[in-house]
């Protein structure tokens, strides 16, 4: 019996190694399966009743088969075979579904699935197939700049840690890039890590530039395969600076050229287009044909008018490409004649010219004591109220700070010049003297009374206002006086003299006190008549009373009473 059971196990076995039956209706089965995934081979075969046991094995390049997992139907035991890439990976289920934990590229292969009956052996393949997605694309070794019309290498896109390889694909502002020949090369590899055989795909980008890239990005991309198809991964975007060479030559002024005067500093600035702009050119200063080399600033100090004139700078190494400006240095020359402190006689002819020269017209303005005058001063014959400080002040509106101001102090003297007058009282008994002084520097005045008379007031002045001013006294004189009034500066002592009578002043008050007299006695002599009068009156009023009580009709006594009333009265 033991010699029969072990012919039929030799048999079968011979049966697994010699000979693979497949169930009628059974193709290729392929399971994907991410990189460190587990991978899950269902058996896909019916389980027959009188089944011993099933078993798993995959089969190696050249055909030959390696077991691996092994559970008996009896037993309810499973053994995993002494496989060293496989060890602790692999679970069987009951229903002989194997899994393959933490998924590697060396598991992708054919699997092969097989239930063993005592008289027959059935199998079921399985092809397994892992994908690992690269890692994201980078562009690496990047050009620090492009040159314009020069083939140069952009960089390289790399993307590591794929399986299967990957195509790599480079993107100008989004577009494809195709290679052209002598404008886009791009050249491929891939290589694989022999322990792990993951790929790492490298593109290495040669392009020609233009100043149309000027801020472009560029970008690659991996395409793979992964378990559920075709994906695609892309990178950063990388922005390169072009160099292009200068194409046109500029030049600045600081400050701006139409405000520049003289005295100002002047910065000449030159700037070329190209990327990176040139840091050296040649100046080229008014009338002087060789160019001095310096940065892209040239700096002239304290200019003055005759540095006006056409400035140029351009290229050291292409002396053609060249600009020019130029630059009106403005100035304002001002001249008052005369100037300063002038001192003339009044009654003098004093000329007054301000002249003006200047880069462009200019405004002129004249001042006397802070206030503007409506035109130039002229003075043909000078007087007192001429004398003042005048100032002619200039500017040019366009040039910030460039105004000009000269002064002139004009002094006006003049000897002095009295006028007397006199003005009596409407009493008679006062008599105002006036002495009108003329002259400057400013006169002193001094009175001088001749005979006898009282002072009624002190001296008094007026205010001295354009070299004139007048003195006053009022006196009451009892007889003849003189009075002289003296007017002195630096030029001269001038007097002059005014008598004042008193006859006039006692006729006056004679003929005022006869007249008060005359009133006083006529108004006397009137009162006296009137109270003889009265008198008389209130007289022939008793007497009449007395006739008509004693006989009102006597009538011819009444009548000679009247009479005799009337005679009294004349």
């Amino acid at each position: 019996m033991e010699s029969k059971r072990a012919s039929s196990c030799r048999l079968l076995f011979g049966l697994l190694i010699s000979a693979a039956v497949l169930r009628p209706g059974l193709g290729w089965y392929t399971v994907n399966s991410a990189y460190g995934d587990t991978i899950i081979m269902p058996c896909r075969l019916d389980v027959p009743q009188n089944l011993m046991f099933g078993k798993w094995k995959y089969e190696k390049p050249d055909g030959s088969p390696v077991f691996i997992a092994f559970r008996s139907s009896t037993k309810k035991s499973v053994q995993y075979d002494d496989v060293p890439e496989y060890k602790d990976r692999l679970s069987l289920s009951e229903n002989y579904t194997l899994s393959i934990s933490n998924a590697r590229i060396s598991d992708e292969k054919r699997f092969v699935c097989m239930l063993v009956t005592e008289d027959n052996v059935f199998e079921a393949p399985t092809i397994v197939k892992v994908f690992k997605q690269p890692s994201k694309p980078e562009i690496v070794s990047k050009a620090l700049f492009l040159e314009t019309e020069q083939l140069k290498k952009l960089g390289d896109c790399i993307s590591e840690d794929s399986y299967p390889d990957g195509n790599i694909t480079w993107y100008r502002n989004g577009k494809v890039l195709h290679p052209l020949e002598g404008a886009v090369v791009i050249i491929f590899k891939k290589e694989m890590d022999p322990v792990t055989q993951l790929y790492t795909m490298t593109s290495t980008l040669e392009y020609k530039t233009s100043k149309a890239d000027i801020q472009m990005p560029f970008t690659c991309s991996v395409t793979y395969y992964g378990p559920t198809g075709q994906k695609t991964v892309y990178s950063d975007q990388a922005v390169f600076d072009i160099y292009y060479p200068t194409e046109q030559v500029t030049i600045q002024v600081l400050p701006p050229k139409n405000a520049i005067k003289e005295g100002d500093n002047i910065t000449l600035r030159c700037l070329g287009n190209g990327n990176p702009p040139p840091e050296e050119f040649l100046f080229y200063l008014p009338g002087q044909p060789e160019g001095i080399r310096s940065s892209n600033t040239y700096t002239l100090t304290d200019v003055r008018r005759n540095a006006t004139g056409d400035y140029k700078c351009s290229l050291i190494d292409k002396k053609s490409m060249i600009a020019s400006t130029t630059i009106t240095v403005h100035y304002l020359d001002l001249s008052l004649n005369p100037s300063g402190e002038v001192t003339r006689q009044i009654g003098d002819a004093l000329p007054v010219s301000c002249t003006i020269s200047a880069s462009r017209n200019a405004t002129v303005v004249w001042m006397k004591d802070n206030i503007r005058l409506r035109s130039s001063p002229t003075f043909s014959s000078l007087h007192y109220q001429d004398a003042g400080n005048y100032v002619c002040e200039t500017a040019l509106q366009e040039v910030e700070g460039l105004k000009k101001r000269e002064s002139l102090t004009l002094i006006v003297e003049g000897k002095p010049q009295i006028k007397m007058t006199k003005k009596t009282d409407p009493s008679g008994l006062s008599k105002t003297i006036i002495c009108h002084v003329e002259g400057f520097p400013k006169p002193a005045i001094q009175w001088t009374i001749t005979g006898s008379g009282s002072v009624i007031n002190q001296a008094k002045e007026s205010p001295y206002i354009n070299g004139r001013y007048y003195s006053k006294i009022i006196i009451s004189p009892e007889e003849n006086v003189t009075l002289t009034c003296t007017a002195e500066n630096q030029l001269e002592r001038t007097v002059n003299s005014l008598n004042v009578s008193a006859n006039e002043n006692r006729e006056k008050v004679n003929d005022q006190a006869k007249l008060i007299v005359g009133i006083v006695v006529g108004l006397l002599l009137a009162a006296l008549v009137a109270g003889v009068v009265y008198w008389l009156y209130m007289k022939k009023s008793k007497t009449a009373s007395k006739h008509v009580n004693k006989d009102l009709g006597n009538m011819e006594e009444n009548k000679k009473l009247e009479e005799n009333n009337h005679k009294t009265e004349a």
